[in-house]
């Protein structure tokens, strides 16, 4: 799967290097990402771009030669027929509705929640089928249109939380965070299952820095903030915001 992702990339590096033209990819995840990361000196594209639609997003395109050409992407909004009777809005059932079109995954970006709401990111190419046809998400029947514009400031919510940790060690905010035990939470790293700020993480005693984004899958992501005050006892009250 690596080498499948390693071709494509290289393939539209490339071609994006010899025509001069800008090219995308379709939406990458986060183990996709890495693979980005890894190969990305070798490649003879310099100029290369990464974007989900929204700041925050975890699911992104990659843009080669593309400078300031906007992303393919659109923002559909996806609204219950009858608010009053609807049920909240699921991730799992806004992407089964969605892939139930017909959709490779590599189609859809992030799904954000809002209540009985969902925002979608997607290929812009599918957007207007998407609002042609979706008609029910789970038993509600909904309505999608274009999102009048994102919300980056009210899009992707957070908790602000403290965790008492002996260090600031990935592994240990992952277990406090998740409320793991320290073994669980290091038996994560070797599985491929861990990511900073987008890229494979395999180091149990990484140190994140203030501000980058430790995603695990299956769990969910938060942004370190920080490392705060020190208790009587040695421990250290690290500041997190817990993507909700």
């Amino acid at each position: 799967m690596e080498d499948q992702t390693e071709k494509r990339l290289r393939e539209l590096a490339e071609r994006s290097w010899s025509r001069g033209i800008p090219c995308f990819t379709d939406f990458l995840d986060l183990g996709e990402q890495t693979v980005l990361g890894r190969i990305r000196r070798s490649l003879p594209q310099p100029e290369i771009r990464l974007y989900g639609g929204a700041e925050d997003c975890e699911r992104k395109m990659a843009g080669f030669g593309t400078e300031e050409v906007p992303f393919p992407i659109s923002c559909m909004k996806i609204s219950p027929r009858g608010m009053k009777f609807a049920a909240d809005a699921s991730h799992r059932d806004v992407l089964g509705a969605l892939m139930g079109l017909g959709f490779e995954r590599s189609l859809l970006g992030d799904i954000v929640l809002r209540e009985k709401e969902a925002y979608v990111f997607c290929a812009e190419r599918i957007a207007s089928f998407i609002a042609d046809n979706l008609r029910s998400v789970g038993r509600t029947e909904v309505f999608c249109v274009p999102a009048d514009g994102v919300p980056e400031g009210e899009l992707f919510r957070t908790k602000r939380m403290t965790v008492q940790v002996s260090s600031e060690r990935l592994d240990a905010l992952i277990a406090h965070v998740f409320r793991l035990s320290r073994g669980n939470a290091q038996a994560l790293f070797p599985s491929g299952r861990v990511f900073l700020d987008g890229m494979e993480c395999i180091r149990t005693d990484a140190m994140p820095e203030t501000g980058q984004i430790v995603s695990v899958r299956g769990y969910g992501r938060f942004r370190f903030a920080g490392a705060g005050t020190q208790s009587r006892k040695g421990k250290w009250n690290a500041e997190i915001e817990l993507y909700i």
